[in-house]
């Protein structure tokens, strides 16, 4: 049943979750990055260069100049990480992820395009990249040449070739471009072996873009299109989310078609109609994610990039939309009332190739009252910095690093040793109510039920002016589970991980919470019947910096019958 108001589907409906990579699976992906080693594959990239590129579109993305400006300086700042440019190893950089990823696509070549003296910005910009040719351009390896990272580094070398082929350097000018056809030759062995998701997506779009701005580029298009057109039918859910279930991704994969539709508008020939499809669909589920500030919650990995980003994406690729409230195979619920801003994970985590810093956060949300947030995850587990151990990165993956119920101190959905996501929550069952009183869901995950015997189900209701928020979370006894001792008491906690910024300071009955945010705004938290605690707790930032913040937890014990706990968050003034 669906109301006539809202329409929004009222009605119970069950979210399963994906099927896992197979054995077969990941040593494919290994062996084929092991032929990436071989003289073979390194011939197969050996071919005439062009002269010059067929056109030269604008990036539809700025840069930030503060970052270009730093590099003129000496230093690069990527994934939460800063590095002298001096004494980075190029061949083998010692930095986390998303710093590595930032140097070997070339997307810092948008940082420094960003400078006003081009005086400067050009002899930085031939010293970084002659130095990355002279490591990689004749040697493929990973990760400098992973389908995706090679697909954005041919993106950003055609996009921002003034920079790069302004030289007087003919040499120079000739390793650049030959750079650029290597590239497009390798996107075409590999772009279909990329992950599912923003990854093959990207790989394709290189394909694309290569064959739009490389002569004698007609075949490489036609085949590009078709790709494309299958990484996207592949990658996104019918509901327009990505399937890592990561915003962040999904961010990555409207910027990447934004590069797209320029390169398409540089030769004067439309954007393709799955692509215009896929952006209709995506822009909604994008926006369904984001917080009453303009910038994207935390999930699976992601980061809660700041609304000027996200802005600017949407402006390069073209998009429209509302944004997406409910939402099945995407897995993301938005309430929306009054100026508060409740986003629920409403799904099993992903299971597929697809899960690089995938999360155990279902039935977790995310609140904000206007621009300022209150509860939040902690985030960041995809892109945190070399410098975080590996216990902290797994931390930020567990459930307890979001807020929601842990029972003991495991997680709903297990993380393997390799990194992987095992068993845990198989199914969610959500309803969810429209009213005159507000915004209601109940849902509930079965991640606890094989090791102890629970469902958790999670009921939320966000009143009609957005002032107040009221929870219930139960443990339910699960049928058929393992029979258990009468007496015996199973321990779980609470966890509402708070904002930066966001102040709080328990009641004398641990009973309640007093919380002020950074503008002075007052929220009132209470729970009945079992102890509240502050603790410490951790945020990842846009930027992928580590801030402390802190925590509300309640902890109680569950007998064999089961246990409710509710809560309530109300805004004092």
């Amino acid at each position: 049943m669906t109301d006539d108001r809202t329409g929004i589907d009222s009605e119970k409906h069950v979210i399963s979750a994906g099927q896992g990579e197979s054995l077969g699976d990941r040593m494919a992906a290994w062996f084929e990055r092991l032929t990436w080693r071989t003289p073979l594959h390194d011939r197969r990239l050996d071919g005439q260069h062009p002269v010059k590129l067929v056109a030269a579109p604008v990036d539809p993305i700025p840069g930030e100049s503060d970052l270009g400006e730093a590099m003129l300086e000496g230093w690069m700042f990527a994934g939460g990480e800063h590095h002298a440019i001096e004494t980075i190893d190029v061949a083998a950089p010692a930095a986390g992820p998303a710093f590595v990823e930032y140097l070997h696509s070339f997307a810092w070549l948008r940082d420094v395009a960003a400078l006003e003296d081009r005086t400067r910005a050009v002899p930085l910009a031939e010293a970084l990249a002659g130095g990355w040719l002279a490591a990689h351009g004749d040697r493929v390896s990973d990760p400098a040449w992973r389908p995706a990272t090679t697909a954005r580094r041919l993106a950003m070398w055609a996009f921002h070739a003034p920079l790069l082929l302004a030289s007087s350097d003919l040499v120079f000018r000739s390793r650049v471009l030959n750079g650029v056809a290597r590239a497009a030759r390798h996107l075409d062995r590999t772009a279909d072996k990329a992950p599912p998701g923003a990854e093959r997506i990207a790989a394709w779009a290189g394909v694309v873009i290569a064959g739009l701005l490389l002569p004698a580029g007609e075949t490489r298009l036609a085949i590009g299109e078709t790709g494309l057109a299958r990484a996207l039918g592949t990658g996104l859910s019918a509901d327009g989310g990505v399937v890592s279930r990561s915003p962040a991704a999904l961010l990555d994969v409207l910027a990447t078609i934004g590069l797209v539709r320029a390169a398409y508008e540089a030769r004067g020939v439309p954007l393709p109609e799955p692509v215009v499809q896929a952006l209709s669909l995506a822009t909604p589920a994008l926006l369904g994610t984001t917080m009453g500030d303009g910038g994207l919650s935390s999930w699976q990995g992601g980061l809660p990039v700041d609304a000027d980003t996200v802005n600017d994406v949407l402006l390069a690729s073209g998009a429209h939309g509302r944004p997406l409230r409910q939402s099945r195979d995407w897995g993301y619920q938005r309430l929306a009332n009054g100026a508060a801003v409740l986003i629920v994970d409403a799904a099993p985590p992903p299971m597929a190739r697809v899960a690089e810093g995938g999360c155990a956060s279902t039935l977790a949300f995310e609140f904000s009252d206007g621009a300022e947030r209150l509860i939040v995850n902690c985030g960041g587990a995809g892109v945190t910095g070399a410098r975080m151990s590996a216990a902290m990165m797994t931390g930020l993956r567990s459930t307890a690093a979001h807020s929601t119920l842990t029972i003991g101190d495991t997680n709903s959905t297990a993380i393997l040793p390799d990194g992987t996501l095992g068993k845990g929550v198989r199914e969610v069952e959500l309803t969810r109510q429209e009213s005159e009183l507000g915004s209601r869901i109940e849902a509930r995950h079965d991640g606890y039920v094989r090791r102890h015997g629970f469902h958790h189900q999670r009921t939320l209701l966000l009143l009609s002016d957005g002032r107040e928020l009221r929870g219930e979370d139960a443990l339910l006894a699960a049928p058929g589970a393992r029979p258990r001792r009468a007496d015996a008491m199973t321990p779980f906690l609470l966890r509402f991980h708070l904002a930066a910024g966001v102040e709080a300071v328990a009641t004398a009955d641990n009973q309640a919470a007093m919380l002020r945010t950074s503008a002075g705004n007052f929220w009132h938290f209470r729970s009945r019947g079992e102890r509240l605690t502050i603790e410490d707790s951790v945020w990842v930032d846009g930027w992928g910096r580590l801030f402390t913040t802190q925590q509300i937890v309640i902890h109680g014990l569950a007998p064999p019958t089961g246990v409710s706990v509710n809560w309530v968050l109300k805004r004092a003034r």
